[in-house]
């Protein structure tokens, strides 16, 4: 077959992905090949929402904050202290990395980058490019690769990690249009390729992101918090998330059954004025949490009881819901709409009042929201969980790097927009430990033995994975599911034909079996017990999180520290 050598590779093109490659080649990696399937595809590059949120340290007001306190907020019971540092050290230097390449973040007539609150926020953090936030990095990212001269393959599918007693030897991946294997010999693999979207029947994620998180559990990585998942409600012909002004402009919902009848049901199981509170909350406590079962996400159960009984959902913007008027919202809810200068008449007008953009969003994919309702449901948004890795996103598996969706850093909650600083923080950290540590690729070649792909209908898998294992689970379905899919692996056999679908196929089984092992472990637990849920393999078992760290903030000691790190050529010290 044939064969490339480089000493790194970089899989995915997403902001996790060109950040990796446009940072290692800033410090210097000449060794260097970025392989994607597509450029454009992928979720960075194809999602958003209202007001698509980018969390970071506050730079802007009176209100104080931290690197430190914005750490100890990132630091929940189930995630590791060292890697909510760096998350939030990186925080700013990667923040304004993007002002620097063009990101159109808003800031004020004195240069403040202003900020508002997202869920599970304690600050207003949160800042955004608008709708299209992620996209907006991708094509500033992308720029800047192609400015840096970075090698780069498309149309190649990430196939299979090689590895050696020494941790990674090469990655093997699937060309697409040449209907054929490519081996890259390599000393390090940066795995950036979004969360595991395909194995979810009702998703959000965009339909060219399916994430490919089994080829680092296959090759012997640990998960991380696996069972964690963010469900919320989105529109499904159109894939993109009703967060945010969506339902702050208290649209109607709606139910049609069969014969096409329609009826206000959150109206009728929660009484008109709790409907419209309710309804407002859902904008800035979107994800569906356990915690406010008894507040907004019985929006969320209400919506999927309306599903299970066979009847579609919709928000209608053209008609106000059963009960409106200003007088019978909540305060809060009424000063939020008059501060917007949004009490116009009907949802679509205060809707285009508060956020214009998201109107023109939907009508740019030949959805009219002032005269078409827009069908949801409650999907798999974000794995909150993904593979587990250390303060410099490297996996248990030398030489094997995971950043962004696909890393395992977010725990069960997480404040909106954390995802978006996660893919810069993390891949920073890759590429300058890449930088310093002295992996080389082997000089021995390793045998290649035919890659074995499973048979069954995918649909099948995604279909029972959203029935049984989503925002609601059901043990014993879960169970089920799991024993099918471990089965379709073990009964796997060459295959020639239909590469692409059944090399996806096995990451979907790979990826369920390992997700479905961590759920049926954290069913079984009492309450939300602290501690990092690892999986590897079939067996699943919690472990404290790590602490955050002790470290030096001894201006003098650290200066000395980074020149001879300089000196050493190591970098490590030297922020891009």
């Amino acid at each position: 077959m044939e064969e490339r050598i480089v000493r790194t590779v970089v899989v995915g093109s997403g902001c996790a992905g060109l950040n990796a490659a446009d940072t290692l080649a800033a410090l210097g990696e000449t060794s260097l090949l970025l392989v994607t399937e597509d450029m454009n595809a992928g979720t960075s590059r194809n999602t958003g929402s209202d007001k698509q949120t980018y969390y970071k340290l506050s730079l802007s007001g009176d209100e104080g904050d931290s690197v430190g306190a914005l750490a100890r907020d990132l630091h929940y019971p189930d995630v590791n202290g060292d890697t909510a540092l760096c998350e939030a050290a990186a925080s700013a230097p990667s923040f304004l990395k993007l002002v620097s390449l063009g990101v159109p973040f808003p800031a004020n007539e004195y240069g403040e980058y202003v900020g508002y609150q997202t869920d599970h926020d304690t600050r207003r953090r949160a800042t955004s490019a608008g709708p299209l936030t992620s996209k907006y990095m991708t094509e500033a990212l992308e720029k800047s690769v192609l400015t840096r001269g970075v090698s780069i393959l498309e149309g190649a599918l990430a196939a299979r990690i090689v590895t050696n007693e020494n941790g990674v030897a090469a990655l093997d991946v699937y060309l697409t249009d040449k209907k054929d294997f490519l081996r890259v010999r390599c000393a390090n693999v940066v795995l950036c390729t979004g969360g595991p979207a395909h194995i979810y029947q009702d998703r959000v994620y965009p339909e060219s992101q399916h994430g490919m998180s089994g080829l680092a559990l296959e090759a012997g990585a640990a998960g991380a918090n696996l069972d964690c998942w963010q469900y919320g409600l989105a529109s499904v012909k159109f894939r993109w998330n009703v967060s945010g002004s969506y339902q702050q402009v208290i649209p109607r919902y709606v139910s049609v059954d069969r014969e096409g009848t329609q009826r206000e049901f959150l109206a009728d199981a929660l009484g008109e004025k709790q409907a419209l509170a309710l309804t407002f909350l859902k904008g800035y406590q979107w994800p569906f949490d356990e915690s406010k079962v008894p507040g907004s996400s019985q929006v969320d159960i209400l919506v999927k009881r309306e599903n299970d009984a066979g009847r579609k959902v919709y928000l209608d913007y053209s008609r106000n819901p059963r009960g409106w008027a200003l007088s019978n919202l909540p305060q809060e809810a009424r000063t939020y709409l008059e501060n917007c200068g949004a009490v116009q008449e009907t949802p679509f007008l205060r809707l285009k009042a508060m956020n214009a953009p998201a109107v023109q969003l939907y009508r740019d994919h030949g959805i009219d929201l002032e005269r078409d309702m827009l069908e949801i449901r409650v999907c798999a948004q974000h794995h909150n969980g993904g593979i587990a890795v250390d303060a410099d996103w490297q996996t248990c598996v030398p030489g094997l790097y995971v950043c962004g969706e696909a890393a395992g850093t977010f725990g069960r909650k997480r404040p909106g927009g954390t995802a978006l600083n996660s893919t810069q923080a993390g891949s920073l950290r890759a590429a300058r430990h890449i930088m310093k540590n002295s992996r080389r690729v082997s000089e021995t070649a390793l045998p290649f033995s035919p890659i074995l792909l499973p048979r069954g209908d995918a649909a099948f898998f995604q279909r029972e994975m959203t029935r049984a294992a989503a925002f609601q689970r059901d043990p014993s379905g879960m169970e089920a599911l799991k024993k099918q899919a471990e089965e379709a692996l073990l009964q796997a056999v060459p295959v020639g034909e239909n590469m692409v679908e059944g090399l996806l196929l096995k990451d979907i089984l790979v990826t369920q079996a390992a997700v479905l092992s961590a759920m049926l472990f954290a069913a079984q637990e009492t309450g939300n017990p602290p501690g990092v849920l690892l999986t590897r393999g079939a067996q699943s078992r919690r472990e404290p999180a790590r602490p955050m760290p002790e470290r030096d903030l001894w201006f003098e000691r650290v200066w000395k520290k980074c020149r001879e790190d300089k000196e050493h050529g190591s970098g490590a010290g030297t922020p891009d």
